[in-house]
């Protein structure tokens, strides 16, 4: 019996030490440790799901205590009552507002608290109550309850506008089976209205070439080296544009056409050309670095023009120099031609026809005093 007795004794002192360490562990997870703590109400007037006794309470992120107790209010069901265990330091003011905080993976819930005005008045108890924080309306719902809220706020819209948002398909599909059954015509509108307004894409205009000179029967002559300089021209010809000039003096550019080059430039692969086809390939050519031509052929354009009386007119001021600068030999070379109409073809036409023939008296002409050659009466024009 004696033996059975200290069994007894001991397996209860056992006993007491676990209980007294559970209560121990009990008291630190609730009251949040060792030391003074401060004691805090916080009225909830909406259910806060998920907080239970020992949660945690955050002021500004921080851990600074636990839930001791949570209570409803007897004499209102709404209200739900926390009862929190702080540190004595922790800035709890009379703004302090507070909210629910999810934590981690796992979302375990905590009081938030956040912390107010400086200068703000510190709570204070009454009738020996904790000091009382109220939270704001919507302050405990959880991250689910808000789901659920906005989900359901979305079904009522939705059920409330069917039958707009019905129509307002309905409307857009029909509009969209018009359009594609008038493509052509919406095609054809927007063409006219861009055209109307200038934004339209627009065409390249029609670009006209002039016609080398290859008539060159009788002509047996061969020259030295020779090297066809830069045209000079007036501004009013150093274009593409296709030069009238009116009775009263003035010039005017023929609409919608132009040359295939800036006109001094094709004058002057026109010459080269001319020189070609009086076999004279091998001794002409554009001004070359590496080149020293015994000869130069410089070129001026005077008229480039058709004139009131629908006759093109062209008129060149050619030079030949020599190697060494001295100018050989210098005239003036004109030609007209009528033109049928002002049309652009017929003008061109006929001032490539007055072009032509400059050409072949300019190639002539060079040959003949390149080579010391008499030129026939009639042909020289001293400048």
């Amino acid at each position: 019996m004696e033996n059975r007795a200290r069994y007894a004794v001991i397996g209860a002192f056992v006993l007491a030490c676990l209980l007294a360490g559970f209560g121990f562990v009990y008291w630190i997870a609730n009251t949040g440790g060792i030391g003074a703590r401060a004691v805090y109400a916080v009225r909830f007037n909406e259910p806060i799901g998920g907080i239970t006794t020992g949660a945690s309470v955050l002021f500004n992120g921080i851990r600074v205590g636990a839930v001791s107790s949570i209570k409803l209010e007897p004499n209102d069901p709404r209200q739900v009552t926390a009862l929190l265990s702080v540190q004595p330091s922790t800035p709890i003011r009379a703004d302090t507002t507070v909210g629910l905080s999810f934590q981690g993976l796992t979302g375990a819930p905590a009081i938030a608290l956040k912390g107010g005005a400086p200068d703000a008045p510190r709570l204070t108890s009454e009738n020996g109550q904790p000091p009382l924080l109220i939270a704001a309306p919507g302050a405990g719902e959880s991250l689910s309850d808000s789901a659920r809220t906005t989900v359901k706020h979305i079904d009522e819209l939705i059920g409330e506008n069917a039958k707009p948002l019905n129509m307002a398909i309905s409307g857009i599909a029909s509009f969209g089976d018009v359009l594609g059954r008038n493509s052509q015509r919406l095609e054809g509108l927007i063409g006219g209205l861009e055209n109307l307004t200038g934004a339209g894409k627009k065409e390249a205009p029609p670009t006209y070439d002039l016609s080398a000179a290859s008539d060159f029967a009788g002509l047996s002559q061969t020259m030295p080296q020779l090297v066809v300089g830069e045209i000079n021209a007036l501004l009013v010809f150093d274009t593409q544009k296709i030069q009238t000039r009116t009775a009263a003096g003035t010039y005017a550019a023929l609409p919608d056409v132009q040359w295939a080059d800036t006109l001094p430039k094709l004058v002057q692969a026109k010459l080269v050309q001319s020189f070609e086809n009086a076999r004279q390939i091998g001794s002409v050519s554009r001004p070359l670095d590496q080149l020293t031509p015994e000869y130069r052929l410089d070129v001026s354009i005077r008229t480039f023009q058709v004139g009131p009386e629908n006759a093109a007119q062209v008129e060149f001021a050619a030079r030949l120099v020599s190697d060494k600068g001295a100018v050989k030999a210098a005239k003036i070379f004109t030609a007209n031609a009528p033109a049928k109409s002002m049309d652009a073809a017929d003008v061109v036409a006929a001032l490539d026809q007055a072009f032509r023939q400059v050409a072949n008296e300019i190639v002539r002409w060079t040959l003949a005093e390149a080579q010391g050659d008499d030129v026939p009466q009639g042909q020289k024009k001293a400048l």
